[in-house]
């Protein structure tokens, strides 16, 4: 005899969402950060809400469209990263919690000098 199983509603919080593309597009090569700008910050402060740093989504029964806001390693090709970001982040969205993403935005708001060359220019020209 087989049991039925009554099926419900499955309902994937924002917040989960975000945390899986900030997460995703941090494993990118060429990403220095995530861009949290006054807004945000704003609303942070507002609300109380821990919410995601420079990631923000729209969630659907069965689709997410993700806005990314990111800082990228100086010498890096900005559109070769961009392009890898929105692959990564859409294949770890889908992949863990079956939302079809329908868009990837990526805003690029600054760049970053990695560690070692801000680390050289710090050596005193005198001594």
């Amino acid at each position: 005899m087989a049991e039925e199983i009554q099926t419900g509603n499955i309902r994937i919080s924002d917040d989960v969402v975000a945390t899986i593309a900030g997460l995703a597009a941090l494993d990118v090569d060429g990403i220095a950060a995530m861009s949290g700008g006054m807004s945000e910050g704003l609303a942070k402060r507002l609300s109380g809400k821990n919410a995601q740093k420079g990631v923000s989504v729209e969630v659907g029964s069965t689709e997410a469209a993700i806005d990314l806001r990111i800082i990228v390693h100086y010498g890096t090709q900005i559109h070769t990263v961009c392009q890898e970001l929105q692959q990564a982040v859409k294949d770890s969205v889908e992949s863990m919690t079956g939302l079809h993403v329908v868009e990837v935005n990526v805003k690029v708001e600054g760049v970053a000098f990695r560690e070692k060359e801000a680390e050289i220019e710090e050596v005193p020209r005198l001594k």
